[in-house]
């Protein structure tokens, strides 16, 4: 008997084990790696905003953003985001941060980082770690066309924007200060995303590289042929920021 509840005992300390961990991770993450719905809102990027205008020092606008306004930075967060840079835990306990303007950090910019976390993270072959790179740069491409389709949208309206205030009536200095903020806001996160792009190009040539020497694959030269791709987009965007180009980081 005493055996008996002894197995008892374990089979229920499992199970009641099982269902708060199942709870916990329902709580603090979404499924498949996806930012959970209670973290989710209209406006949950507008901080992008504040950070590059607070990193140089300038005021951020105070108006609220308007609908092409929030896409051009629902667009940018992915681009800006490093590749792998949320370790699989962060997917349970919470999968999303702000970050920090390239103008905010005093650091340089490290290209051997996303190589290194490719090759030493745990995986099966160097084939899936091909494979992932090859995933890397082949999502960057299918981003690149809807941010700077948006980006471009965006700065055609900042240009009638300020070409109107001069028509303003009674165009308070608040509302001008407001109106110029937002201007500022837009055009240095297309900075951002474009500096993150061109980062990410050096990362993903150094990465390959060093697969290459380490585990020579017939994959790499489908990910040398995206990455070259992925380049020549950045190189030439379809869209220059207005308001010239603020100091950046280099590395």
């Amino acid at each position: 008997m005493p055996e008996a509840i002894r197995q008892i005992r374990t089979v229920v300390s499992a199970i009641l084990l099982a269902a708060v961990g199942a709870t916990l991770a329902a709580c603090s993450g979404g499924d498949f790696g996806r930012t959970r719905e209670s973290m989710r809102s209209d406006d949950m990027h507008r901080w992008l905003g504040t950070e590059v205008t607070g990193s140089l020092g300038l005021k951020a606008s105070q108006f609220q953003l308007t609908d092409e306004e929030r896409q051009l930075r629902d667009l940018a967060y992915p681009i800006i985001e490093p590749p792998l840079s949320r370790p699989a835990w962060k997917s349970v306990f919470g999968d999303y941060k702000a970050l920090p303007s390239p103008w905010r950090q005093k650091i340089v910019f490290d290209r051997t980082m996303y190589g290194r976390t490719l090759i030493d993270e745990p995986h099966r072959s160097h084939s899936s770690r091909y494979a992932q790179l090859i995933e890397d740069v082949r999502n960057d491409i299918t981003r690149f066309e809807p941010f700077f389709a948006s980006a471009i949208r965006v700065i055609d309206l900042d240009k009638k924007r300020e070409a109107s205030m001069a028509r303003v009536s009674a165009l308070s200095p608040q509302e001008k200060a407001d109106a110029v903020a937002r201007m500022q806001e837009n055009s240095l996160i297309i900075q951002w995303v474009q500096q993150s792009l061109e980062q990410r190009v050096s990362s993903y040539r150094w990465a390959l590289e060093r697969l290459v020497i380490q585990a020579p694959d017939g994959m790499a030269a489908d990910a040398d042929r995206l990455i070259g791709e992925l380049a020549a987009q950045t190189a030439n965007p379809p869209v220059a920021s207005p308001y010239g180009r603020a100091v950046v980081s280099k590395g």
